[in-house]
């Protein structure tokens, strides 16, 4: 059965079509896609994250279940609010999912994970939680919504109660804190987000979530939609789980060596996380294939699954989009790896030329160098 966010009327009510994601009932746009995405590009949009799945760890050995279950190094974590992207392996390196972790308490930690991962997940933490004597616990009374653009920040301001309105002005990049919005409702208010742009992501109590949103609203932000948060999310570099990565795919093969840390702080030695072993053999014997940005300049859409033809071999287009910013099609490819010339994709029959670039594709609403 098609589950539903505590917004699903609220969206209804405002005419947006809708898919089923992950399992989820979700909006996938309002009207526009196009406009939407400009909306965030541009001044402030809003999105329901609530099919997203929020999980407090908790207990005296979190820290150190968290260095065996993250690849990357939650020790970076020293201050509580401080949250950290990085990727869940199994044995073979493959990526179960990729989350963010938020520091709270030395005995209390936040993951959030997502919608289409939940079930595996959740199964995977708490079998590897038990050894550890750590409490899992997921927070379905939680609803998230995600604002974001260059006017983003200040509209949530404007909603915080005026004592802790300073203090969340201050959070610097993927920092979290707890404050207070309309009517004193409890919102957990982080710095981070899905889009390239600034904003933050809001948890929120249920219960309050429809009154938040119609908050947003009328202090003028945008609702958008799946659609808009694809391309957006694409334009600005981000991996989509289940495009881009998989369990069948390594980090190294992902574009996501930045987010595993092999290096010892010398305190753990050899930090043991899960996949460890598989990505050391695979980084010494050569990793096969690489993800790399790349562009279509002839008109065409780059999409999901096209063959891309290379002199080594095929490789596929993961995610491509026809870039409302750009006005052209981006995506990403998995190719053989250093093969960054002579590209071509395959669209119906015909094979068109496609140029490596370094990603992300737009940065501060603008076309990054070379693309």
């Amino acid at each position: 059965m098609t589950r539903q966010t505590i917004l699903n009327a609220t969206h209804r009510a405002a005419g947006a079509k809708m898919v089923d994601f992950g399992g989820w009932d979700m909006p996938l746009n309002y009207g526009s896609q196009i406009e939407e995405h400009h909306a965030v590009r541009r001044d402030a949009g809003m999105f329901d994250v609530s099919h997203m799945t929020v999980v407090d760890l908790r207990g005296a050995r979190c820290r150190e279940f968290l260095r065996h279950l993250l690849a990357n190094d939650i020790d970076k974590l020293k201050k509580p609010g401080k949250a950290l992207y990085g990727c869940m392996l199994n044995e073979r390196g493959g990526v179960i999912d990729d989350l963010i972790t938020y520091f709270l308490a030395e005995d209390w930690f936040r993951v959030v994970v997502n919608a289409a991962t939940r079930d595996k997940d959740l199964a995977w933490i708490e079998k590897q939680a038990s050894a550890f004597g750590v409490k899992v616990t997921e927070r379905p009374e939680l609803a998230m919504i995600a604002v974001q653009g260059p006017h983003a920040r200040a509209k949530v301001l404007a909603l915080l109660d005026a004592g802790d309105r300073e203090r969340v002005e201050k959070l610097g990049k993927f920092v979290a804190a707890e404050a207070h919005g309309p009517d004193g409702m409890p919102l957990f208010v982080a710095r981070t987000g899905y889009t390239g742009e600034d904003g933050f992501e809001i948890i929120v109590p249920e219960a309050h979530a429809v009154a938040l949103w119609n908050a947003l609203a009328a202090a003028g932000v945008h609702p958008a939609g799946l659609g808009a948060r694809d391309t957006l999310r694409l334009e600005a570099g981000m991996n989509l789980y289940g495009q881009d990565m998989t369990e069948d795919v390594t980090p190294w093969e992902a574009g996501l060596a930045w987010t595993v840390s092999l290096e010892s702080d010398g305190q753990f030695p050899g930090r043991d996380f899960i996949g460890r072993a598989a990505l050391e053999k695979q980084k010494q014997d050569g990793v096969p294939r690489e993800l790399i940005g790349v562009v279509l300049d002839d008109k065409g859409v780059l999409r999901h699954g096209q063959r891309v033809v290379t002199g080594k071999g095929d490789g596929e287009i993961l995610s491509g989009i026809f870039s409302p910013t750009l006005g052209k099609a981006i995506g990403f490819a998995r190719v053989p790896a250093g093969v960054h010339d002579g590209l071509k994709v395959d669209i119906r029959g015909r094979e068109l030329p496609l140029r490596m670039v370094k990603y992300p594709f737009v940065r501060d609403g603008k076309a990054c160098e070379g693309v």
